[in-house]
């Protein structure tokens, strides 16, 4: 956990449960409202955490922005009322491709009252600057999947003492993700309940070579990478995400009229795995993933094979 503070470059308490990082999405809402949430959604995994807050029976209040768009600070000007105990929202919205501005979002917030942030991190945890010494949040909720390049099966949320204040006057916190136990046996160097060892060997082996590439440089080859897709995908129907708000990790490009199941067929036998689209833009993009270990040089050998496939769907 030591070497994981370093990599979010962050002071927070960071915990740790087997699970994905939906388990902390709960967790979050459980530990850290009584009654009245905002939920912000651009995307499918918005709108899952929308979903999740209503099933642990909170009262939410909701700011829709269209998909494809980011969330801006006028989305959510005046939204903040009194009686909002915590906010939530996705920094990168893996259906869209949007990687919206978590400062500009943060600071309208704090703005506006003195609610909780909760902050999906999932797809730009170790691939994205969040700067998070300068953008006070108060849950950053990630998995082992993504960006930190390992199987699933970790879940992990970076914590505030302002959220751990709040637990403590919070009924029904549940077990699993409880923060206060999860806090007694952190501070043990221990887990709450029994943790999938062999992945957190493989987490140990990942955070030194993320150190020893530097986060500044990570950061760098992901925005390098994202560039790749951007220029690529004018060779078809361009981007999906608006000017100025595209994921450094996830390249969400317009179909068109593309076959994809065909081409995707094609492509796969080759060797090479993308993705359709996800929830109500399904049928109308694709995906190509870089983040984690991918490299410029793998990424480019991909984008060639995937315009030999093209012309073979002509």
């Amino acid at each position: 956990m030591e070497k994981m503070k370093k990599v979010l470059e962050t002071d927070m308490d960071v915990f740790l449960v087997g699970g994905s990082a939906s388990a902390f999405l709960e967790g979050a809402i459980r530990n850290g409202v009584n009654s009245d949430v905002l939920g912000i959604t651009n995307g499918s995994f918005g709108d899952r955490w929308i979903e999740i807050s209503k099933l642990n029976g909170k009262n939410v209040k909701e700011v829709r922005v269209p998909w494809g768009k980011a969330i801006k600070p006028e989305a959510i000007e005046g939204a903040v009322d009194k009686n909002i105990e915590a906010v939530h929202f996705v920094s990168n919205e893996s259906s869209t491709g949007v990687l919206s501005s978590l400062g500009d979002i943060v600071n309208e917030v704090k703005r506006q009252s003195d609610a909780l942030i909760f902050v999906d991190g999932v797809t730009s945890v170790a691939a994205t600057n969040l700067e998070l010494k300068k953008n006070e949040v108060d849950a950053l909720i990630f998995g082992s999947q993504k960006a930190l390049a390992l199987p699933p099966g970790l879940g992990f949320i970076a914590v505030s003492e302002k959220l751990m204040n709040k637990a403590k006057e919070v009924k029904n916190r549940g077990f699993y993700t409880d923060l206060l136990k999860l806090k007694k046996n952190n501070d043990d160097n221990y887990t709450l309940t029994t943790p999938p060892v062999s992945l957190i060997y493989a987490l140990d082996f990942q955070l030194d070579r993320m150190l020893a590439e530097g986060m500044q440089a990570r950061y760098r080859r992901h925005i390098e990478m994202a560039d790749i897709v951007r220029q690529w995908s004018q060779k078809l129907y361009g981007m999906f995400p608006e000017e100025g708000y595209m994921s450094h990790t996830i390249g969400v490009l317009n179909r068109g009229d593309l076959d994809f199941d065909k081409f995707h067929s094609l492509l796969k036998t080759k060797g090479y795995e993308i993705s359709n689209g996800y929830g109500e833009v399904k049928s109308k993009t694709f995906r190509i993933g870089h983040m984690g270990d991918i490299t410029p040089r793998k990424l480019k050998e991909l984008l060639k094979v995937m315009e030999g496939t093209l012309e073979e769907c002509i």
